[in-house]
């Protein structure tokens, strides 16, 4: 196992997939790309969370940064020991580890309750217009099987149903592979911690 080179390959590639995450989310808060549904309060709630944005990118951002300076053997990063190094490495990354675990429940429970859109709601009286969550209280019949709810259940904002699958299913994947290199990236610093650095010659 080469510690070096996994470091310069996994710290960048964990960059990358925070800033998506970061852009994934702030997607889901402009539906349609319109922005006063944003400035209405009519955005689903775990949108609103921003877990991309906390859990997904900025827990991420440290140990990605500082396993890519081990890797690339950055000046700013010479003065401490190599148990020192990895064992912040490790620290950062159980952090970053935890927080894409944290987007990814998040996300995967927006996925699940569906968008918060306006919809055609049933009453005694009759049928009335409101916002709300239209797909949590639909029992047994789950909207993420079947895509001709996707266009005939939210009336607003427009598509809003799309918008919020995939951008949250981009969430889920995002953070699915951020969890595999975090906690390659402990193992990746144990390693190093015990048997140093190497380096291709």
């Amino acid at each position: 196992m080469c510690v070096g080179t996994c470091a310069r390959t996994l710290g960048p590639v964990l960059l990358i997939l925070g800033l998506l995450s970061i852009i994934a989310n702030l997607f889901l808060l402009f539906p349609s790309w319109k922005s006063h549904y944003l400035n209405m309060g009519q955005i689903a709630k775990r949108a609103m969370v921003m877990p991309g944005l906390w859990g997904g990118g900025l827990l991420v951002f440290p140990a990605a940064i500082q396993i890519t300076s081990i890797g690339w053997r950055w000046s700013c990063c010479n003065s401490s020991g190599n148990c020192q190094k990895m064992f912040l490495s490790i620290v950062l990354s159980g952090l970053a580890l935890l927080g894409s675990a944290a987007c990814f429940i998040i996300s995967g429970v927006g996925l699940t309750e569906g968008p918060f859109c306006l919809y055609v709601f049933t009453t005694s009286q009759g049928k009335t217009k409101e916002w709300g969550y239209p797909f949590i209280d639909m029992g047994s019949q789950n909207y993420l099987y079947d895509p001709s709810l996707w266009k005939s259940v939210c009336i607003e904002p427009q598509n809003v149903v799309a918008w919020n699958v995939y951008f949250f299913s981009a969430l889920l994947i995002i953070n699915v592979v951020e969890m595999i290199l975090a906690a390659l990236l402990i193992l990746n610093s144990c390693f190093g911690c015990f048997c140093g650095l190497s380096k291709k010659k």
